[in-house]
């Protein structure tokens, strides 16, 4: 591959990628997208495939559909294909050290986008936001609409949904979150009737909505039968 010497990443809906060294008429990026279940995931996909296509690049973008065999799978038929660059959103970021160990040794560089790719040498670039002020931001409305709409309310009841345990971008967002919560727990303003809180009690694995509302229906009927919910945080 053509030396590959630097890359510039622009976040906002979705990151902007330069890949200097890749000639346009053969230079070919797989884009490896979790899921086609949240319209966030399939517009960063599309987003990157108009960015890349319009600098020239050819792309192959391939959702998982929350399948983590299934996203090696597509990774690997990348790799035979002969991309030169692999932009990975991962569904486990745990999981992918074999394709990624041949995707090096074919010397194809690997970005991790959004979520960080653990346990492994072979990532080049990570790109991704700040994740703990997007949590931060979060909590920061919730407090906000509890102010708005519960003026005379006090303490506010309040429970909490983190992200998926294996993507590492869910432990920032919960803690940015409960660095706006916690002085509001501590002081009596806000509390936690279920009690559940930390990420391995509150987490959502794979962010799914079904097992989000099985967990919410538990708590209301557990604790809340002579209360009222006046915010959830969820993450």
């Amino acid at each position: 591959m053509k030396s590959f010497k630097k890359i510039a990443i622009a976040l906002a809906s979705v990151a902007t990628f330069a890949l200097p060294g890749i000639a346009s008429a053969d230079g070919l990026v797989g884009i490896s997208m979790p899921t086609k279940s949240s319209a966030r995931w399939i517009d960063d996909g599309n987003n990157m495939v108009k960015q890349f296509q319009d600098a020239g690049y050819q792309t192959d973008l391939q959702y998982a559909d929350d399948d983590i065999p299934n996203q090696l799978a597509q990774i690997e038929n990348m790799i035979t294909k002969g991309v030169n660059v692999l932009v990975i959103a991962a569904i486990d970021g745990t999981t992918l050290s074999s394709a990624l160990a041949n995707a090096k040794a074919a010397d194809i560089k690997v970005i991790a986008y959004d979520r960080l790719i653990r346990d492994t040498p072979d990532i080049d670039y990570y790109a991704t936001f700040d994740n703990f002020k997007v949590g931060v931001e979060q909590a920061t409305t919730l407090v906000d609409g509890l102010k708005a709409n519960f003026p005379d309310v006090k303490p506010w009841n309040v429970e909490l949904f983190g992200g998926s345990p294996d993507d590492n971008n869910a432990y920032f967002f919960y803690d940015g979150a409960m660095s706006v919560i916690q002085p509001l727990i501590d002081d009596g303003s806000i509390v936690i009737p279920s009690g559940q809180m930390g990420m391995d009690k509150v987490g959502t694995l794979r962010w799914d909505p079904a097992t989000a509302q099985a967990r919410m229906d538990n708590l209301l009927s557990a604790n809340y039968t002579d209360k009222q919910v006046n915010g959830v945080l969820a993450l």
